[in-house]
């Protein structure tokens, strides 16, 4: 289960981006979890995933 507050949401992904998983599409499979919301929830917060870092800046 993934934290529904967008900035817990944020804190959460960018741990498990760091410590777990070397890209988004990794992540949201092995979760079984859509990129695309993860993406536009985290955009209304303004935070964008940077590949080249594998983070959301």
């Amino acid at each position: 289960m993934i934290p529904k507050d967008p900035v817990m949401l944020l804190s959460f992904l960018n741990l498990k981006l760091r410590d777990c998983y070397g890209s988004l599409d990794a992540l949201c499979e092995d979760l079984d979890i859509d990129a695309g919301e993860i993406t536009k929830k985290l955009a209304a917060i303004d935070y964008h995933y940077d590949k080249e870092n594998n983070q959301f800046v």
